[in-house]
C-alpha cells in the first residue's frame, strides 16, 4: 500500500473513529488472493467491545462507500481490536498495558520480561519477576532505553486478589 493511500485512508477514517471514543490504532491493506483486505485496529483506554466494533465499522463501511479511496476494485473492510500480544508503539499503548507482563527488546541489546506497576511521559516503573525463589525486584526503565516492547500472554497468572488472600 502506497503512503498516499495510507495517509488519504487515516485522514478519511481517523475522525469517525474518534468520534465512537476509539483511537485508531493500525490500518493495512493486504491481498488476499484476487481480493484486498482492509483491516482497521481500535482500542481505547477501556478497551472496545463487541457494540463499539460493529458501530465503527458500519460507519468506516458507509464512508468508504462514499469515497473512492480504496479505487474501484472489491475488498472486505475488517475491524477489530489489538491482539494478545500487541506490539507498544505509543505512550498510552504502555499506559493500557499497566499490570500487564511485556517482553523489552533494550537498545543497549538484551532483554527484559517485567511487569508494568505504572507509565508517565518518561518511563516505566517495572517489577521485574524473581528467579528460582527469589522476590521480585522493581526497576525504572526510560522509554529512550527500550527499542521495542510487547506484550506477552500469560496463562497461569494468579489474580491478585488470590495473592492478597
Amino acid at each position: 500500500m502506497s503512503t498516499t493511500q495510507s495517509e488519504r485512508l487515516r485522514e478519511l477514517l481517523e475522525p469517525l473513529v474518534s468520534s465512537q471514543g476509539l483511537d485508531l490504532e493500525e490500518i493495512a491493506v493486504d491481498s488476499v488472493g484476487r481480493k484486498r483486505v482492509l483491516r482497521v485496529v481500535v482500542d481505547s483506554d477501556t478497551g472496545a467491545d463487541l457494540d463499539q466494533i460493529a458501530d465503527v465499522s458500519r460507519a468506516l463501511s458507509a464512508k468508504l462507500d462514499e469515497t473512492d479511496v480504496m479505487g474501484s476494485g472489491e475488498y472486505t473492510l475488517e475491524v477489530g481490536t489489538p491482539g494478545a500480544e500487541r506490539l507498544l508503539t505509543e505512550h498510552r499503548h504502555y499506559v493500557r498495558a499497566t499490570g500487564r507482563l511485556v517482553r523489552f527488546q533494550l537498545t543497549e541489546g538484551g532483554e527484559l520480561t517485567a511487569r508494568i506497576l505504572k507509565a508517565d511521559d518518561e518511563g516505566l516503573d517495572l517489577e521485574v519477576p524473581g528467579v528460582k525463589g527469589r522476590k521480585a525486584t522493581t526497576r525504572r526503565l526510560a522509554f529512550s532505553d527500550i527499542d521495542r516492547a510487547r506484550v506477552q500472554v500469560e496463562f497461569s497468572r494468579k489474580d491478585k486478589k488470590e495473592e492478597e488472600a
